[in-house]
């Protein structure tokens, strides 16, 4: 049985990403283990020892979720969501509300610009309602526009909204009762503690489980640069298929989606399409595998530590770029990296790529 408490403490405490997660667990086989060896990790990363969640802290986050009906999917356990335990970097724990068996359908990510034009709503909610009619889920983040009409079209059928908040904080305020819907009809799902308010560094975690959930994502009307076209990148780098519906290039909330029709996505225009392209990927399996974390204690000498972080700075590097750089082998290369963001001296980016904070 997982130890989802000792998980639960592991991953609340400070500094402990997703990434990092999988590596202690990793390193160390249990949560428990990990806890009792953050202290000396982080100093040797040259930080104070980080501050670990608190027994209290953790009976108070369960109760809360108890009296919410809402429960826990845990990484490396068969009921968490296979396609997303398949990127770089799964949230080790998920909270949910509602119907957790539409986590074993297709789904499609659908997004989309929250300025959205009267005609591209309705296109999204229709394009929404027939994706449930081939047998589709449909999940999306519970903006404005876009978003929302992408959850009224899909009520019906399944619908799955991902929230960049706690479970229990609704956002935006005027999708308080569409929030309440998709958890009474569908289903809802957040990364963060209950009662988080959602800050803008928690929309692209909440994006990657948008585009990892999917087998595909379909973006119907975005601008240059918004937050549609990174949940699609994010799509792209986990191999999934990339989709957009062509727009005017008089409109500038159609410039994303035309840019990422001339960059290589599928020019889709109806959910027959949609099911064309991701007929081959169907094969994939539904159910996650358990995942064993058997220990694999890896130790970095003092030079190979002081070699890495010489090789470190400000600037995004990928890691496979550090380990050729440094000949380090690659467990000495992660090492060094876990305990320099134990001792908050590391940030993590999309696509495996590490820069020192500070």
């Amino acid at each position: 049985m997982v130890d989802s408490f000792d998980r639960l403490r592991l991953i609340r405490s400070a500094n402990v990403g997703p990434v990092g997660f999988r590596q202690l667990l990793a390193r160390f086989g249990s949560a428990a283990a990990a806890l009792e060896a953050l202290p000396a990790l982080a100093r040797r990363g040259g930080g104070r020892a980080p501050r670990l969640a608190g027994q209290a802290q953790i009976e108070q986050e369960l109760q809360r979720l108890h009296e919410l009906g809402a429960q826990l999917l845990f990484l490396g356990t068969p009921t968490y969501p296979a396609l997303l335990a398949e990127i770089d970097n799964p949230p080790p724990v998920i909270s949910y509300r509602g119907r957790r068996d539409l986590l074993d359908q297709r789904i499609v990510a659908m997004v989309g610009a929250r300025n959205a034009s009267a005609s591209a709503c309705r296109l999204a909610r229709g394009l929404a309602r027939d994706l449930g009619d081939e047998g589709f889920a449909v999940v999306s983040g519970l903006a404005r526009g876009i978003d929302t009409a992408a959850h009224h079209g899909s009520m019906a059928q399944g619908t799955i909204g991902v929230v960049a908040g706690g479970i229990d904080i609704h956002y935006p305020p005027e999708n308080r009762d569409l929030q309440e819907a998709i958890a009474d009809q569908g289903l809802l799902l957040a990364e963060q503690p209950p009662g988080t308010e959602p800050r803008a560094r928690h929309f692209p975690f909440r994006n990657r489980i948008i585009a990892g959930l999917a087998l595909g994502t379909v973006v119907v009307e975005a601008a240059p640069r918004s937050g549609s076209l990174i949940t699609a990148r994010l799509a792209g780098e986990a191999g999934r298929e990339v989709m957009a519906i062509p727009g005017s290039p008089l409109d500038p909330r159609s410039r994303g989606c035309n840019q990422l029709i001339r960059d290589g996505a599928i020019l889709v225009q109806s959910a027959a399409d949609i099911a064309e392209q991701l007929a081959p990927m169907d094969h994939r399996s539904v159910r996650a595998p358990t995942q064993d974390f058997t220990p694999q204690p890896v130790d970095a000498p003092d030079y190979s530590r002081q070699k890495l972080q010489d090789l470190l700075s400000h600037d995004f590097v990928a890691v496979d770029e550090l380990v050729r750089q440094s000949g380090e082998a690659p467990g000495v290369v992660q090492t060094v990296l876990l305990e320099l963001e134990l001792a908050g001296r590391l940030e993590r980016g999309a696509g495996g790529r590490v820069r020192l904070t500070g």
